[in-house]
């Protein structure tokens, strides 16, 4: 039996490539460049700066004091402030992730369409009287159902697939990285989009990224981005040699993840001209990445001096690699995050908080039953937003836009906990990134600032535009989450 549990721990390559997976969005680099150009890269440098490094610093010493815990972030605040702030704080977390699943369900057919297609057909795949949107909630129901029968059967069933999917997005940056660098070369040094002066490091090309409030509110996307790290961070009890491995794959792959995304953004400029590429009225949040890669390839071929067809079709092979890789990227990541925050909070919370066998534990060490009340929400509300009747592109973009919000909120909590963690010397820290304790405490005001101040311009920025139905689904998501944990907990204190 030991041997067996000795067998099934995470390596330092498995934990980098599950962090890596969970966090690392090839999208969000073609993405950010959509929306903002060249200037995205002193957005993801200052997040990664104010943010992300800071964050991984926090979650690798909170992983250590409390590697004995399997509640993961629930026990981690639980033990630094106090259970009812825990519980609102993780049940939050819990269900910016359900959030996230439900945006995935409905995004993850575009790369499978960009594998069997070389493009984005998924706008028309409508059948049977019934609209593309809606096709794609049905099958968004067929997939978080199915990965609730796999998942179910333990973890060692989801590392395989979270490698499969880590691996898969290292080759799509080595792709970007070494095609970019040949276009680059057989172009003379030019770039698609010219960098005039430094002032195409702030300026975006994007009209509707021109005023300070949009500028600044895309920091929510350098957070969000950079999302993730605290979902692995509740595997600290199943990693081989918690102290040293559990922080050092945290900080290995936050220092890959933050050079990887700046670097990605400014490898795009070289071979896509955004006026000419990306100002298409068909563009959108959740088909940029493969419009970009499409391009690459076709510039590849340009810049060879082959014809125009087998330009196209490089463009499109290309775009089917991606479609493939991000697919199976995603997969991995779906897989992690359809388990791993459930299982901290389940594991982590009271037993009584929780009706009849829902805090229930299989033998795979799973939460089966949470499990299937999770898919079971998921694919009710996939339905229900998928026959709603909006526009795709109105559909994807406000599906993001409230994921991003809902997914960077909960980390105000954790880093409030921290600077009460920091505080209280009765917790034992085997492992301090920052040895000074003012410094550390100080670090934990910065990075709560930060998250609090790119969450109020994302939710403002739109109601200054006048489009106030964004603004208050920004405001009510949060607020319907924090009033359902307080229930939830009321009610568990009665019993």
């Amino acid at each position: 039996m030991n041997k067996n549990e000795k067998q099934k721990k995470l390596t330092l390559i498995t934990l980098i490539l599950m962090i890596f997976t969970s966090v690392f969005g090839f999208a969000n680099m073609p993405r950010s460049f959509y929306l903002m150009g060249y200037g995205a890269i002193p957005w993801f440098i200052l997040g990664g700066v104010t943010f992300f490094i800071p964050f991984a610093f926090m979650m690798a010493e909170y992983g250590s004091a409390f590697k004995e815990e399997k509640g993961g972030i629930y026990s981690w605040m639980e033990k630094s402030v106090g259970p009812k702030f825990a519980f609102i704080g993780v049940f939050m977390w819990y269900a910016s992730y359900v959030v996230w699943m439900i945006n995935i369900c409905s995004t993850i057919w575009i790369p499978l369409s960009n594998t069997i297609f070389g493009v984005d057909t998924t706008s028309s795949w409508g059948t049977f009287g019934l609209s593309s949107t809606q096709v794609l909630g049905i099958l968004g129901v067929i997939w978080v159902c199915t990965t609730f029968l796999i998942s179910k059967r333990g973890i060692t069933k989801i590392t395989k697939i979270t490698s499969v999917g880590g691996m898969a997005v290292a080759l799509l940056n080595i792709l970007l990285i070494i095609v970019a660098v040949i276009v680059f070369i057989l172009n003379k040094g030019q770039f698609k989009e010219p960098i005039t002066s430094a002032m195409s490091f702030i300026n975006s090309p994007n009209p509707s990224y021109h005023s300070i409030i949009s500028m600044l509110s895309f920091l929510v996307f350098a957070l969000f981005a950079y999302g993730g790290i605290e979902a692995a961070s509740g595997l600290v009890d199943q990693t081989e040699n918690p102290e040293k491995t559990f922080p050092k794959g945290i900080l290995i792959a936050a220092a890959i993840i933050s050079i990887g995304y700046s670097l990605g953004i400014f490898l795009i400029g070289i071979f896509t001209n955004w006026a000419t590429s990306l100002s298409g009225e068909n563009i959108n949040m959740a088909n940029v990445a493969y419009v970009v890669m499409n391009n690459l390839g076709y510039t590849l071929g340009n810049s060879m001096g082959l014809s125009d067809f087998i330009s196209i079709q490089i463009g499109n092979w290309v775009a089917r690699f991606v479609g493939l890789s991000m697919f199976l990227a995603i997969t991995g990541a779906f897989f992690t995050l359809s388990y791993a925050p459930l299982k901290q909070l389940i594991e982590g919370t009271p037993a009584k908080l929780w009706p009849g066998k829902m805090a229930s534990i299989d033998k795979n060490d799973m939460p089966i039953n949470a499990m299937a009340v999770q898919t079971t929400i998921v694919a009710v509300m996939v339905l229900f937003i998928s026959m709603g009747g909006k526009s795709a592109k109105v559909f994807f973009e406000m599906l993001v836009l409230m994921t991003n919000v809902a997914m960077t909120l909960p980390y105000l909590f954790l880093t409030i906990s921290y600077i009460s963690f920091r505080k209280k010397d009765s917790i034992e820290k085997p492992f301090l990134v920052v040895k000074n304790k003012t410094f550390a405490i100080i670090m934990g005001f910065v990075v709560t600032a930060v998250v609090g101040f790119a969450n109020l311009f994302t939710i403002i920025e739109p109601a200054i535009h006048g489009n106030y139905t964004s603004t208050i689904a920004m405001i009510a998501g949060p607020l319907i989450f924090i009033v359902a944990a307080v229930i939830i907990y009321a009610n568990g204190e009665k019993k």
